[in-house]
């Protein structure tokens, strides 16, 4: 069964990164928050990317997306993610 971004049991992942950025980090979240730190900025990256593929698919179908749709779609988003919650899968 796949999961959804953000949901499902915890995985040990090994993760290198900058040892200025995991300082920073811990500065800012303290070391119990760390990993919760590190799942959220994936979690908004993956969201991001997501959200990015399907505009770019949608222009390339139908041509530039106007002001007027853009802001009828963040009306929509923000409803529907107020309500539900939820986020796709990862493709």
């Amino acid at each position: 069964m796949p999961y959804s971004i953000g949901e499902g049991p915890a995985t040990r992942v090994s993760l290198s990164i900058p040892e200025g950025t995991a300082e920073a980090i811990r500065r800012r979240v303290g070391k119990r928050e760390f990993s919760a730190f590190i799942t959220g900025a994936v979690e908004r990256e993956l969201r991001g990317q997501i959200l990015d593929e399907y505009l770019a698919d949608y222009e390339r179908r139908n041509g530039p997306v106007s002001e007027p749709e853009q802001e009828r779609a963040r009306q929509i988003f923000d409803e529907v993610f107020a309500e539900e919650g939820g986020w796709p899968a990862a493709s």
